[in-house]
């Protein structure tokens, strides 16, 4: 028997992996179910709203690509074994970062973008660096940075503006040649044309409801896509998932903890500090109390997408279907009538059956090795 024959044949030694145990191991099914079940239900009760338009669409993909940015990083946070409750805090810091040097003291704004996202790497390198060096929970300690940031945005606020809300930086946005990464639309000429051939619903002035693809959106498919590959095809990733596990053992490897922990507290200020800015230039203004409950969003966003509580397992397209799940029934439940009191509601239970299935999961596939 030739060596190409031999090798095409299966090896003995190594058993095959069934179908059924190869999709309980991916942390993405139980999103991917809720997905369905939620798209089913809304396309049941809601199919003749306009939710399902363009517009309607359009619509709560943006809302779920603001949950969304926050659950790509947070997920490979927490996949290593971390939290981040600042981040919320973070987002309403980073905008007043970037308006009142603009509106204030007439920087141009894309240095006042350029000073957040350093200011977001101090700041992630601090709690990164506080968690490790101290060995408190990162729980702790981001949760005295959520009230400090929260703190420092309100009082510097006041002491600069004497208001808790910064307007007027749409007009700096005009002519700024970094703004237009962070806001506005993509593939417009496209939407245009699908309209002008009546595809899509048309405004009286000849424009379409649904313009384009929110920048926001793009934002979260990119972040998404690279922390799936992050995850998936890199020794980063592997060692995100061995800090996650069992970092004691990751350090007996060679696997270098303290740095990939920093590198993704930075990685969590960074998206919130990228949400802060396409919320300031879509906004116009700044406002203090902005991304609050934000951290618990993203949270949820990452738990009923298949990531665990204790860390070393999870995934970045399970982060984005918990988005796509929040921002769907977030709107769902506006279109379909009921009141809005009830997403909460909603939301609560589905991190508290997210999590019981992700456990059960988990049981089964090591019992079944």
């Amino acid at each position: 028997m030739s060596a190409v024959a031999h090798s095409k044949m299966s090896d003995e030694r190594v058993r095959a992996i069934p179908t059924w145990r190869f999709l309980l191991g991916r942390p993405e099914l139980g999103a991917v179910a809720g997905t369905i079940l939620v798209f089913g239900f809304f396309l049941t009760f809601a199919g003749d709203s306009g939710m399902f338009s363009a517009k309607g669409i359009i619509t709560f993909l943006d809302v779920s690509a603001q949950v969304g940015i926050l659950a790509a990083a947070v997920a490979l946070l927490m996949i290593a074994g971390e939290f981040d409750l600042s981040i919320g805090s973070m987002i309403g810091f980073a905008g007043i970062v970037i308006a009142i040097p603009a509106v204030e003291w007439g920087w141009p704004l894309w240095s006042c973008i350029l000073l957040a996202f350093l200011v977001a790497l101090v700041i992630g390198f601090i709690n990164g660096y506080l968690t490790i060096s101290t060995g408190l929970p990162s729980f702790i300690v981001t949760l005295a940075s959520m009230f400090i940031l929260r703190g420092l945005t309100l009082a510097l606020t006041r002491a600069a503006t004497n208001r808790t809300v910064v307007s007027g930086i749409g007009d700096y946005a005009k002519d700024d040649w970094l703004a237009p990464i962070f806001s506005g639309y993509v593939l417009k000429d496209l939407f245009q044309c699908m309209g002008s051939l009546g595809w899509l619903q048309m405004r009286t002035d000849g424009t379409p409801l649904a313009p384009g693809i929110p920048m926001a959106v793009v934002w979260w498919m990119l972040l998404t896509l690279l922390g799936t590959w992050i995850l998936m095809k890199t020794r980063f990733g592997n060692w995100i998932f061995a800090s996650g596990g069992d970092p004691v053992a990751a350090r007996n490897v060679g696997v270098p903890v303290t740095r990939v922990k920093i590198l993704l507290f930075i990685g969590t200020a960074f998206a919130a500090t990228l949400l802060a800015v396409i919320q300031v230039l879509e906004a116009g203004s700044a406002d203090t109390l902005r991304g609050q409950l934000k951290e618990f969003e993203a949270i949820i966003a990452v738990v009923v997408g298949g990531t665990l509580l204790t860390g070393g397992y999870g995934s970045a397209i399970g982060a984005a279907l918990g988005a796509l799940i929040f921002g769907t029934v977030q709107m769902g439940i506006f279109f379909t009538g009921v009141d809005t009191d009830w997403f909460k509601v909603f939301m609560g239970a589905m991190v508290l059956i997210a999590v019981l299935f992700n456990t059960y999961v988990r049981r089964k596939v090591t019992y079944s090795r």
